[in-house]
């Protein structure tokens, strides 16, 4: 299955969320690779601290070439795909492909309208026959008094070719110091908010649990 995270905006989390879901999916004892087709090369920055701190397990993150599309349906794995519009043709052509697309949406009305934008944008590469589209709601407020979160997923419910989850990442330290040190955050904090989270998502998205 190829998965594309994606979202036109940057700093929603692309690169974290796909760190995390290809380090679960691994431990899971399934087979992934991921691409990271952002020039930041984020996921393949930490790819390489991971490695060098000796952390396992680990799974290949390529970068874009000119057989991007070739490449990406060579394989029998899980596929991940980091992308943003800083790569608009890396993202036309992963999205080509897609089975799925997974939008992280931090909430503000930006990042609503940003949202979209990005599904006329894959209403453009595949016509009729979308992908499924996930979004859910990353980054939010961690204060039962903040309602923003709330009104970013109503929001995003009255878009209907998009999926909202109920699970949600909220706006946690935790994710910034864990992906600084190659680890997932369920690796650096098992027990804290932020790894429940994750682990909550990640099960909703694949609904498997690890393997013995």
């Amino acid at each position: 299955m190829i998965t594309v995270v994606g979202n036109l905006k940057g700093g929603a989390g692309k690169s974290t969320l796909s760190f995390n879901l290809g380090v679960w999916l691994a431990m899971t004892g399934r087979s992934v690779v991921a691409y990271d087709l952002d020039p930041q090369m984020t996921l393949h920055d930490v790819m390489s601290i991971r490695a060098e701190e000796g952390y396992e397990p680990l799974f290949p993150v390529y970068l874009p070439d000119e057989q991007l599309k070739q490449r990406l349906v060579s394989h029998n794995d899980e596929v991940l795909v980091d992308v943003g519009s800083a790569n608009i043709e890396g993202m036309k052509a992963a999205l080509s492909l897609a089975d799925r697309v997974l939008i992280p949406v931090p909430p503000s009305q930006a990042d609503i309208w940003s949202t979209q934008r990005f599904l006329r944008i894959v209403q453009d590469v595949r016509g009729d026959e979308l992908p499924e589209m996930i979004a859910f709601i990353n980054r939010g407020d961690t204060h039962h008094a903040v309602r923003e979160s709330d009104e970013a997923a109503a929001a995003l419910a009255t878009i209907p070719e998009i999926r909202v989850l109920d699970c949600r990442l909220g706006q946690r330290t935790a994710f910034r110091r864990s992906f600084s040190e190659g680890l997932a955050v369920y690796e650096l904090e098992p027990r804290g908010k932020a790894a429940v989270e994750t682990l909550a998502l990640v099960n909703a998205l694949y609904e498997g649990k690890k393997k013995k």
